[in-house]
């Protein structure tokens, strides 16, 4: 097994990067296939009922959740995180191959707690690994190709829901899951052939001297980060509702201006990662959480399918700085932890989802421009944890 030191850093080179790219964007396929039709899947195919789907859906991700958390942290104290992406993949394959046959709930929900929760690292441990790939190389471009990794990503969301709604109509959900378990496999494959990076040194870690007592960073920055994405998250959810019910636009109308926020996204994450080589980071995030106040009021006031369709603009400035940049904040909030930061980042961004939905159905009942409302209210309060979270150095 090829281990990267930490002590004698091999140069980078830029081509050393398409076998991570390759891996990204068969993690994002994965994921891509597997999570849109979950839910249609356990209702139609398994016979849920909605209180069954819904604790599905919820103790779901909170096993993710805890499987992510302690992976993220023995990836940080041994050399283990090529061998936790072989296993994260490893584990998927095996998950979603039994899904192709397994049809009963409770035995679908424990592969779902165990494999498919232990898959769900993948993410968090890929980008740990291209931090420290980047940090022994010497590269100064880790925020740019990170957030390109996350593109990578973004564009494999773009492409698997189609696909994955191809195959449900042709193959049913054998087919599927047949292919999201051959997607991991690659995974997998692709994984194997990474070279090990060795843990991060313990003195990295008294890298930026820090005065007695400093805030707790990392902790407030996910509460921050939780309330920002939660905001973001309803607000998307939220549009095709919005647009069709109390404007009276049509659903084209609601996917044209979901898929020109999607279209911004992409130009406006890699803009954002060339400003984070030159930038603080934590003045771009501060900016992604800006733009947030002045969607969310938009959105509140907007009376037109075209006003939703030009608040998009600020919409997409708040994904990129916010989603994109946000990886590489949270790793310099904790250098010589990139496993475990980079887990609290993915772990917000779950959270935020599960709190969402339930936000939705309040909106439900009072109107769908309430959601704008709460994600506004969500938005002033995230920023101002963000500045509560602004690191003491001496």
């Amino acid at each position: 097994m090829v281990v990267i030191s930490g002590t004698t850093p091999a140069p980078f080179r830029l081509v050393s990067l398409v076998p991570l790219a390759a891996v990204s964007a068969a993690v994002g396929l994965s994921s891509a296939l597997a999570l849109p039709f979950m839910s249609l899947f356990l209702s139609t195919e398994v016979g849920a009922s909605p209180v069954a789907l819904g604790t599905f859906l919820l103790i779901t991700p909170l096993a993710s959740l805890v499987a992510s958390t302690l992976l993220g942290r023995l990836s940080d104290a041994r050399a283990v995180r090529r061998t936790l992406l072989i296993v994260g993949a490893t584990a998927g394959s095996a998950g979603y191959a039994l899904f192709t046959v397994l049809r009963n709930y409770w035995v679908l929900l424990l592969v779902s707690t165990t494999l498919v929760a232990v898959a769900s690292s993948l993410l968090p441990q890929m980008f740990a690994y291209a931090k420290q790939v980047l940090e022994r190389g010497g590269s100064t471009k880790a925020p740019l190709i990170i957030t390109a990794l996350r593109t990578v990503i973004s564009l494999a969301w773009v492409a698997g829901p189609p696909v994955a709604a191809l195959l449900v109509a042709k193959t049913g959900f054998t087919g599927l899951y047949t292919a999201t378990a051959l997607a991991y496999a690659v995974v997998a494959l692709l994984s194997s052939r990474l070279p090990e990076v060795a843990a991060a040194p313990p003195v990295e870690e008294a890298a930026e001297p820090v005065v007695p007592g400093p805030r707790p960073s990392l902790p407030l920055s996910v509460v921050a980060f939780i309330l920002l994405q939660s905001g973001v998250t309803l607000g998307v959810i939220t549009v095709p509702l919005f647009v069709t019910e109390q404007l009276h636009g049509t659903t084209t109308d609601a996917g044209l201006v979901l898929g020109l926020c999607a279209g911004l996204e992409i130009p406006l994450m890699m803009g954002f990662g060339v400003l984070a080589t030159r930038i603080d980071h934590r003045k771009l995030v501060l900016a992604g959480a800006t733009a947030a106040l002045g969607y969310h009021c938009a959105m509140l006031l907007a009376q037109n399918t075209w006003q939703v369709a030009a608040a998009q603009v600020l919409n997409a400035v708040v994904i990129s700085a916010v989603m994109g940049i946000g990886i590489s904040y949270f790793q310099n909030l904790s250098p010589g932890r990139p496993g475990h930061a980079t887990t609290m980042f993915t772990n917000s961004t779950t959270i935020s989802s599960m709190l969402a939905g339930p936000l939705l159905a309040v909106a439900q009942l009072l109107t769908y421009r309430t959601a704008y409302g709460m994600s506004l209210v969500m938005s002033v309060l995230g920023l101002g944890f963000l500045l509560l979270a602004r690191p003491r150095t001496s």
